[in-house]
């Protein structure tokens, strides 16, 4: 299991995040990736590669690599930014994917990224499967702030199946967007509002595909540190059976 040391922790106003990534019980290669980027925080993302041969795991380090080179620019601490700035960023990691695999390969994309700090004022942006989740404080439930774009996601929204039987479907994986598919790429941008104790978490669809909701909530509240919290989330998926790469990026916003 590899984890990423706690960003932010230096400034308890700051917000925190923590990654930790596994390639689960059954896959030889992870190709799955993530980002933390800056203190403070300006930016979070994962990405799960798809493309086999070793090309997803290309692909999702190329969007993450650009990401990490373009934010300090484009995400400046200190300034106000919009939710449009987040969605140029994916296109520009877009480019850099199709450049990598020459349109062999291809990634999802969810990223989580500051517009101002001060004001709680957050933005989503995705492409695929992964999910944001929102983990409010002082409130039973876990938000999901992404829609999949999955072939099943579709079936669901035309009445065709229930969640419970998308889950088990034969076109789960399919996912109807990626980056590395087409420059003319269409991202799914969402501004966000965060209150202090709120926790996010970014997942790749190796937790999802074995965790239901309820079991993800239960396990961010009965945990207490960030690392801990991510930990338990891998950990509990790789008990299910681990049948992709997991990605975990958990976000936490402290109290003052």
């Amino acid at each position: 299991m590899s984890e990423q040391p706690t960003t932010g922790a230096a400034d308890p106003a700051q917000p925190e995040a923590v990654a930790v990534t596994h390639v689960g019980a059954v896959r030889e290669l992870n190709e799955d990736a993530w980002a933390i980027v800056g203190e403070p925080l300006l930016l979070a993302a994962v990405a799960d590669g798809m493309g086999g041969h070793e090309a997803g795991e290309v692909a999702s380090a190329a969007a993450v690599e650009l990401l990490e080179h373009r934010v300090p620019e484009v995400l400046a601490p200190g300034a106000t930014h919009t939710p449009q700035e987040l969605g140029a960023l994916v296109h520009e990691a877009n480019a850099a994917v199709i450049d990598s695999g020459g349109g062999r390969s291809g990634t999802t994309l969810t990223a989580l990224a500051c517009l101002d700090v001060e004001r709680g004022r957050w933005a989503i942006a995705n492409v695929g499967d992964s999910r944001a989740y929102l983990r409010p404080v002082g409130a039973p439930v876990l938000q999901q702030l992404t829609v999949d774009h999955s072939a099943v996601q579709m079936m669901v929204e035309a009445g065709e199946l229930t969640p419970a039987e998308a889950r088990v479907h034969p076109r789960r994986n399919v996912i109807t967007r990626a980056l590395g598919s087409s420059h003319a790429l269409t991202v799914d941008v969402t501004e966000i509002d965060v209150a202090p104790g709120d926790r996010l978490l970014l997942c790749s669809d190796g937790l999802t595909g074995e965790l239901l909701d309820e079991e993800i909530r239960a396990i961010l509240d009965d945990a207490g540190a960030l690392s801990e919290a991510a930990e338990r989330l891998v950990e509990a998926a790789l008990w299910r059976g681990g049948r992709d790469n997991i990605t975990v990026v958990l976000v936490g916003f402290p109290r003052p």
